[in-house]
């Protein structure tokens, strides 16, 4: 891998950026990870310690996944029929291949209420992701959707590579930054200019599109954060490895004693317990999305973290990879 002879340099910065694969490289480090300033699930927040790794400069796009099914035959869990088995409860009508696309019903309503503008539209997936009629046209540098989280783990097997875990994903998304609400600084939107990929209006009736998209905007249309990486922030949600637990663990007594490279959860503590039909496992998403708004989902942040069951795609979910030098 390239850039490995610059790699010995103060643990608490970035290298002048090595490349490997198109990836940038980072020396790791400690930093605060979580926030008790915003959602409940984020905090405590607690410093952490992470090694060294490679990350992708830019979500995965669609471009990259064809180039994955074309090699692999990979069909996604949207392509496929579901086993009635793993839902036990489900109505049979149901079982068909597709995915959830965003289709708001109109006027207001309760906020809470995702039914109003999530609907699950049979032959959605990565190639057609706004359902059967559409297609990837003019999409190829877009952040592939519609992939669960074992289709996003089998690409980054099949590039050698891993998807990251939360500290690793929130410790390159702050881009250095110590404490800083977003990945640029404490402002959304600094002297009105948007930096990145979110939803301006009142969501969800009201897309005003100030920030220049209504839907996903190609990988690098925003500029980098300060470690040189794409689209932390806003675009699409991004998988990681680890397993949700409802907040992060209490912070150590211990300054000397800092948790290294930490793994949250377990399946059995990411079920949720009020979900319906049979719960399934939950992984953490991060970094939010086109379809969060000041007024819905404030979670276009690097402390910000949500919940998804495992077997769910949807058409503001993607993934990006690590490479670490030591497993």
């Amino acid at each position: 891998m390239r850039g490995l002879g610059n790699l010995v340099t103060s643990l608490s910065m970035v290298t002048e950026p090595g490349r490997a694969d198109d990836m940038v490289w980072l020396a790791g480090g400690h930093f605060l990870m979580g926030s008790d300033a915003h959602y409940p699930e984020e905090a405590p927040a607690h410093a952490v310690r992470v090694d060294g790794f490679f990350i992708d400069r830019t979500p995965v796009t669609n471009r990259d996944f064809a180039a994955f099914v074309a090699a692999t035959g990979h069909v996604t869990l949207a392509e496929q029929i579901p086993n009635a088995a793993d839902y036990p409860n489900a109505d049979p009508r149901l079982l068909v291949a597709g995915s959830l696309v965003f289709a708001p019903s109109g006027g207001p309503g309760d906020p809470q209420d995702w039914t109003r503008w999530w609907q699950f539209v049979t032959g959605a997936s990565w190639r057609h992701p706004q359902g059967p009629d559409s297609d990837l046209e003019g999409l190829d540098d877009h952040p592939v959707v519609h992939v669960c989280h074992a289709d996003a783990a089998a690409y980054a097997r099949w590039r050698g590579k891993a998807l990251p875990t939360e500290a690793e994903w929130e410790f390159a998304a702050r881009g250095g930054l110590k404490g800083a609400a977003f990945a640029w600084g404490n402002e959304l939107a600094p002297g009105g200019v948007h930096l990145a990929n979110t939803w301006q209006g009142r969501f969800p009736q009201e897309n005003l599109a100030l920030d220049g998209y209504k839907g996903t905007s190609p990988v690098d249309a925003f500029p980098p954060n300060g470690y040189g990486l794409f689209d932390m922030i806003g675009n699409v949600w991004e998988w990681t490895d680890d397993w949700f637990r409802p907040r992060h663990a209490a912070p150590s007594a211990k300054p000397c004693c800092l948790p290294r490279a930490p793994r949250a959860g377990s399946p059995e503590e990411s079920l949720d317990p009020d979900g319906p039909g049979r719960p399934l496992p939950r992984k953490v998403l991060k970094g939010g999305s086109h379809l969060c708004a000041p007024n819905s989902c404030r979670r276009y942040r690097p402390a910000a973290r949500q919940p998804q069951t495992i077997d769910t795609g949807s058409v503001h979910i993607g993934f990006r990879c690590v490479r670490r030098v030591c497993p």
